[in-house]
């Protein structure tokens, strides 16, 4: 069975000449085989970066609406908590 081909999506972007090459030595330094892979690094890092700040903001304001709610409205106790509550009452009464 042959290799399924990877879906590949074109990035062009027009900059002056002394950014680029500003750009491309600083991928000579970092190691990079050309300019396409430093950026694809950079941006990438950049980009996860960025998406996970996001994502820790919003699960934190989430779990800090959750538990709020359940102080302002807490739910009613259920048959275990309040049959733990007799057996606790009867030990420390005892």
């Amino acid at each position: 069975m042959a290799a399924t081909k990877q879906d590949k999506a074109r990035f062009d972007t027009r900059l002056p000449l002394e950014q680029k090459q500003f750009f491309e030595r600083a991928a000579l330094y970092g190691g990079y085989r050309n300019l396409t892979d430093f950026v694809i690094a950079t941006v990438q890092n950049k980009a996860k970066e960025i998406i996970e700040e996001r994502e820790k903001i919003l699960v934190s304001q989430r779990d800090k609406e959750v538990f709020f709610d359940y102080l302002l409205n807490p739910p009613e106790p259920n048959d275990e908590l309040l049959s733990a509550k007799d057996e606790f009452n009867k030990l420390i009464s005892e």
